[in-house]
């Protein structure tokens, strides 16, 4: 008798049927297709998956997934999310962003929906560039990046995702990039069986507006040098034959040639690791796609999420006090009449 299990779902089943409509050789289209095979081989029920969006290119994405979805306003799409995975903790809640929408008039809402740690997950599309609205500089443009916006070059300075997702001590945060399919699968897998909110940004090439933007890490010589794979209990190391490695020290990472400092001097990367410290000196490595950069998972720590104090909470509460009265929470004290 075979042991063989006979797939629910092909990639077929998460298509919508909606006419998808990007660019031709936007990477969108790939990380589509990352998240439809995905989903495919994931083995739950279609009905219990939601994806929810804000307002840019990467936000079509509810309509080209045959599961639930809703198309929210720019930037709310964690508020929403949140709302969603409270309501019912057996769903899962993903919400799709770009640079633009989610750094920018969603940041508020991205970092709390972090700290808090809701069960939801979090695909950020970086292009580095505001795609929809036809090219303007975006919150993780580089600076002297010229626009429309900015025809003498951009005097901001950009924001790291990564190192924000950290900074808001998201309890998950990696990396990975569009024409990388294997990598991505890979990644969202271990995003979806993390039990809190999930930050992935995945550097996602705008071949109209910004093309080439991550040549470094996608060329075919150049990614040979630039790539850091970050595996956990691995020490850190990258380029031909991992000759180079990264050190951390005061909390600052550098790159140091192994043959000079020896291999058990070279950092090795725990994604568990309870302080985010490690974790956020290797997203400083590189402020951008540009020279030495990490892809993977930085930092994958369990802690409480905000739905299982809520629910435990709930659940206290009747059981001391019985069910609510909506009529006496209305008519309590601590009104008063202003004359």
């Amino acid at each position: 008798m075979s042991d063989t299990k006979t797939a629910r779902y092909s990639r077929a089943d998460f298509q919508s049927g909606q006419e998808v409509r990007w660019c031709p050789g936007c990477g969108d289209y790939t990380i589509l297709a990352s998240v439809q095979s995905f989903l495919a081989d994931l083995d739950v029920d279609r009905e219990k998956i939601v994806f929810v969006s804000g307002i840019g290119c990467s936000s079509r994405f509810p309509y080209y997934m045959k599961t639930y979805g809703l198309h929210g306003i720019h930037g709310r799409a964690p508020a929403i999310a949140t709302g969603i995975a409270l309501a019912n903790p057996d769903l899962s809640v993903w919400v799709v962003t770009g640079d633009g929408d989610g750094l920018s008039i969603g940041g508020n809402h991205l970092i709390h929906v972090l700290r808090r740690n809701i069960n939801v997950k979090i695909l950020l599309f970086n292009n580095q560039i505001y795609g929809l609205t036809k090219g303007q500089y975006s919150p993780t443009s580089e600076t002297g990046k010229r626009t429309k916006s900015s025809p003498m070059g951009s005097l901001a300075r950009p924001f790291n995702p990564v190192s924000l997702a950290l900074g808001a001590e998201a309890s998950f945060v990696a990396r990975t990039i569009d024409m990388d399919r294997e990598h991505t699968v890979e990644i969202l897998r271990r995003a979806h069986a993390h039990h809190g909110a999930a930050f992935i940004e995945i550097y996602q090439n705008c071949n109209v507006f910004n093309d080439r933007a991550f040549v470094q890490l996608t060329g075919h010589s150049e990614r040979l040098e630039n790539r850091i794979d970050l595996e956990h209990g691995k020490p850190v190391t990258f380029g031909r034959d991992n000759k180079r490695g990264v050190i951390i020290e005061d909390g600052i990472a550098r790159i140091e040639e192994v043959s000079e400092v020896g291999i058990e001097a070279i950092h090795v990367h725990d994604e568990h690791a309870a302080r985010p410290d490690a974790a956020f000196a290797l997203s400083r490595l590189s402020h951008g796609p540009y020279g030495p950069t990490p892809l993977g998972v930085f930092r994958d720590a369990q802690r409480p999420t905000f739905g299982d104090g809520l629910e435990d909470r709930v659940r206290s509460a009747r059981e001391t006090k019985g069910p609510g009265d909506l009529n006496e929470l209305v008519r309590q004290t601590g009104t008063w009449v202003v004359e």
